[in-house]
């Protein structure tokens, strides 16, 4: 069964950010953070009519508007235009001097929008997860594609480096038979004229 929604807000750098979602757990998964901002002070459950009814109308939507303004909250906002001196992070909770007074609206009790707000939020973050899924698989695919292309590279880098291998063994193999052919007819050469000198200086002596 689907959970209701609340609306809870905290400020994170340049922002203020609000979410309808079903628990503080919820809202943290939604706005990315990496501690426990409730615990810290930073982040509560707004009570504000304007905040809830804002992110009711989209549910686990991360909505925004400049952090200290009084201005509605959307889903694109623009950066500050004035920045306060003192640390920007505000917590959850603080108000500027022009901020409209808080309002104390009574509780929904339509629970048929209470489930209608709830399943839009699950309907989200299905969304989200299956976009998430996509950029996971497109990653996927390219690293895959790289590898391809590094795998075809590196194969024929290999490929040559064992033709050059074959072919320098094969030039070693022909220097080294030329140079036992080269002491072979150095022997016969020697032999021969050995001979031939020696018969050259019998011919002498007796002629």
């Amino acid at each position: 069964m689907a959970r209701k929604l609340k609306t809870y807000q905290t400020s994170l750098g340049f922002f203020d950010l609000a979410v309808a979602a079903p628990s503080m757990k919820a809202a943290l998964e939604a706005w990315g953070a990496d501690s426990n901002l409730f615990h810290q002070g930073a982040a509560k459950e707004s009570d504000d009519s304007d905040v809830i009814a804002a992110t009711m109308a989209a549910p686990g939507v991360v909505l925004k508007r400049p952090v200290g303004s009084s201005g509605p909250f959307k889903e694109h906002a623009e950066l500050p235009t004035n920045l306060p001196g003192d640390n920007i992070s505000k917590k959850a909770g603080s108000r500027s001097v022009r901020r409209k007074p808080q309002k104390h609206p009574e509780r929904a009790k339509d629970q048929a929008a209470d489930r209608e707000a709830a399943l839009a939020f699950e309907k989200e973050q299905k969304h989200r997860a299956r976009e998430r899924a996509k950029e996971e698989a497109a990653q996927r695919k390219e690293r895959e594609r790289r590898q391809k292309v590094v795998d075809k590279a590196q194969s024929a880098l290999d490929a040559a480096r064992r033709k050059h291998e074959m072919n320098a063994s094969d030039i070693q193999a022909q220097l080294e038979a030329l140079e036992d052919r080269s002491h072979a007819e150095e022997v016969r050469w020697e032999k021969e004229k050995a001979r031939l000198e020696a018969a050259l200086r019998r011919a002498r002596a007796y002629g």
